[in-house]
């Protein structure tokens, strides 16, 4: 049989019980030429035996069995390993696509030919509502040429997901790419690809949906904590000096990974329940210390409320930081506290 266009890594990791659903939209896709793998680890998680019956019922589904407990970067990387199309997508057990979404896929790379990464849009389902994804804008200025990293460097200020884009087999194999241990995995694994790409392209469409709010999958690795996302930046910026010194031009995707370092600091630190209240001043004080490391010359912060939130970042100012996130909260409340009066 001839390879598929698109081999589907999908770890059978399942806490929400959304694993059916995921594969079911998967099998409702309007475009045929496709795998899916599901990688089924021990981890407590993981049904595998729902892998196995969608195996046993789809041709198209094959059940990649683990004999350990190993966590989400490891499974996709035993998946990828396994997969025989052209181009891998990673997904998610919270991960949902509308039937025509591989389709819009393959139609893009019909017009711009192979690609090394074809980044593309998503939406996120939280609180019954659908948000766009972080990278809305920046698909949507991107423009239909094929490009490289330095060409188009605001393409590294998006979200490092890992779910969001195609990438080429041959290249992810060629480039030696994987998922490291830990939480975050997506980081360095999701930057060397862009930053080693020869060709890019984007299709500023939403062709997933994310059914939760966190960024974070919940199956990281064993001893995984999210101070792990220090380390994967660490990666990042070292990879980025490594290739900037056989090409100089890339030097220009720095700013843009140094913004969307600080900005993935702050939402995992606002994010509710994301940093225990014990280690709360140790997370800030590791990204101030991040901050004033990687800041690239005349690196601009951002504007409004963002910017100051940068400012206090920079300084170390923990007190202020937490003193200012209060009173900001305490302004929502209040103020929708009077807005329900209002309309009462």
């Amino acid at each position: 049989m001839p390879s598929p266009l698109i081999s589907v890594v999908l770890p059978a990791y399942d806490q929400q019980k959304q694993l059916a659903e995921c594969l079911d939209s998967l099998l409702a896709q309007s475009f045929r030429d496709f795998e899916v793998i599901l990688v089924a680890d021990r981890s407590p998680e993981t049904p595998a035996d729902l892998a196995d019956a969608y195996a046993a019922r789809h041709p198209q589904v094959s059940a990649l069995h683990l004999n350990a407990s190993v966590g989400v970067g490891v499974s996709r990387d035993a998946g990828a390993a396994r997969a025989t199309g052209e181009y891998l997508l990673f997904l998610d057990a919270d991960h949902l696509l509308p039937r025509d979404g591989l389709r819009s896929l393959a139609d893009r790379l019909e017009q711009t030919g192979p690609v090394d990464v074809l980044l593309f849009g998503h939406t996120r389902r939280h609180g019954g509502r659908d948000w766009p994804g972080g990278a809305e804008a920046v698909l949507a200025e991107a423009g239909p040429e094929v490009t490289g990293p330095a060409a188009r460097p605001e393409l590294l200020g998006a979200p490092a997901l890992i779910w969001d884009r195609l990438l080429r087999r041959d290249f992810w194999q060629g480039r030696a790419l994987a998922f490291p241990d830990g939480r975050y995995e997506e980081i360095p694994a999701v930057h060397r690809a862009m930053l080693t790409a020869g060709r890019i392209a984007v299709l500023p469409r939403a062709c997933v949906q994310l059914r939760r709010r966190e960024t974070v999958h919940p199956a990281g690795s064993p001893g995984s904590s999210q101070f792990d996302i220090f380390d994967q930046y660490e990666r990042s910026f070292a990879l980025l000096d490594e290739v900037a010194a056989w090409q100089p031009e890339l030097e220009a995707v720095r700013d843009a990974l140094f913004t969307r370092m600080v900005r993935h600091y702050l939402f995992v630190f606002d994010l509710a329940g994301c940093v225990a209240r014990a280690e709360r001043p140790q997370f800030f004080h590791r990204a101030a210390e991040h901050h004033r490391r990687f800041q690239p010359a005349g690196h601009r912060r951002p504007g409004g409320r963002e910017g100051v939130k940068f400012s206090l970042l920079a300084g170390g100012a923990y007190p202020a930081f937490e003193m200012a996130k209060l009173s900001h909260i305490a302004k929502g409340t209040l103020t929708g506290s009077a807005r329900r009066r209002a309309s009462a």
